[in-house]
């Protein structure tokens, strides 16, 4: 009973301490979501245009969440959650959604972004549901996603003579 405390009171300080937190969803990679510890559970929102995008979290599924350390960007805890939707217009919608209203930085339509969350976003509550994983003996390092982003060329090898270039005086 003692140990179960504990990793629920672990679980929440640590989330409620963290900026983001990795979720890694049924079939795809852990993904870093922003989100907000409200009334027992990490709330996030997402799927929108402008939004983080939430694959692989559906209403009733498992997901594996990652808490990192704030200070020291190391891994704390991980731990199993509940996903569960909130309706839009619903009263826990609307506590979660004030609270995650509150976190969310460079919203493009300030005061209507509840507005559009109901009509475009998804509002998931991820509820602890009491385990926790044992931290890893060895790396986890994964290759990073597919995208459609490239590396810098090299500069033309004549570019830098002509930005050095001194002006002739008059």
């Amino acid at each position: 009973m003692t140990s179960e405390l504990l990793d629920r009171a672990l679980v929440e300080e640590a989330t409620k301490k963290s900026g983001l937190i990795w979720v890694k969803g049924h079939g795809v990679p852990a993904r870093a979501l922003w989100h907000v510890w409200h009334e027992g559970a990490a709330c996030v929102v997402g799927d929108g245009l402008g939004e983080q995008p939430l694959p692989g979290l559906a209403d009733g599924a498992v997901a594996e969440v990652t808490v990192r350390s704030k200070d020291k960007g190391g891994r704390l805890v991980s731990w199993a959650a509940k996903v569960v939707e909130l309706t839009p217009g619903s009263e826990e919608w609307a506590a979660a959604v004030a609270d995650l209203k509150g976190k969310r930085l460079n919203a493009p339509d300030g005061e209507a972004m509840p507005e559009r969350w109901a009509r475009e976003c998804r509002v998931l509550r991820l509820e602890p549901t009491g385990t926790t994983a044992p931290l890893p003996s060895g790396s986890l390092a994964e290759a990073p996603l597919p995208t459609p982003a490239t590396t810098r060329e090299p500069i033309p090898a004549g570019l830098p003579r002509l930005l050095m270039k001194r002006r002739k005086r008059r």
